[in-house]
């Protein structure tokens, strides 16, 4: 977990837009040479700004001693970090589903296609299910799972009456499925005699 980490440097990628969630593409690159410096630079795609960083090993950095305690201490604590690993993932599906749903419901371009009354329902239930997770930071896998299977429940059946009505591909269906783990594209096969 990030909690355990090592701070070996940091910097700001400043100047990016303001943009819904999960706009915003950052693309950041790792890389150490043979001297076993770390270069680690970012670039918003979108705007073109970029920042870097060097690190080297000179700054009185981990011992072999602290290397080692740390190998044994992530071997000694697997499972639990496993564990905080499903519940995080987990925490992040509902939290994905949710903004996703509500997003589509309130797209203009699915005006006419949803009812004001279905529309009104996903988002009520997915402001409910945004709310209950800044309320519950802490609960357990199972409980982000319940909360993401009744979040579900309400919006599935939406989706699927959508879907009946002949939604164009990748609109708010699309989104729902990708928010909930669904591979909907595989790959292009190609058969070559």
């Amino acid at each position: 977990m990030t909690k355990d980490n090592n701070l070996l440097g940091k910097f700001d990628l400043t100047g990016i837009p303001p943009a819904p969630r999960g706009v915003p593409q950052i693309e950041v690159t790792f890389d150490i040479d043979a001297n076993g410096i770390l270069n680690v630079s970012a670039v918003d795609k979108s705007t073109g700004k970029e920042n870097k960083i060097t690190i080297t090993n000179d700054k009185g950095r981990l011992s072999k001693e602290d290397i080692e305690r740390m190998v044994q201490e992530a071997d000694k604590y697997k499972a639990e970090d496993d564990h905080q690993r499903e519940k995080v993932a987990t925490k992040n599906s509902l939290e994905s589903y949710a903004f996703n749903m509500k997003n589509s419901a309130e797209d203009e371009s699915l005006k006419g296609k949803i009812s004001e009354e279905d529309k009104k329902t996903v988002i009520e239930r997915c402001n409910q299910a945004i709310t209950w997770l800044e309320n519950n930071q802490l609960a357990e896998k199972e409980e982000f799972e319940h909360e993401l299977k009744e979040l579900e429940k309400v919006c599935n059946p939406i989706i699927t009456k959508l879907y009946q009505g002949g939604m164009p591909a990748g609109s708010c269906g699309a989104q729902a499925r990708s928010a909930s783990g669904a591979n909907t594209q595989g790959p292009t096969i190609e058969e070559v005699d």
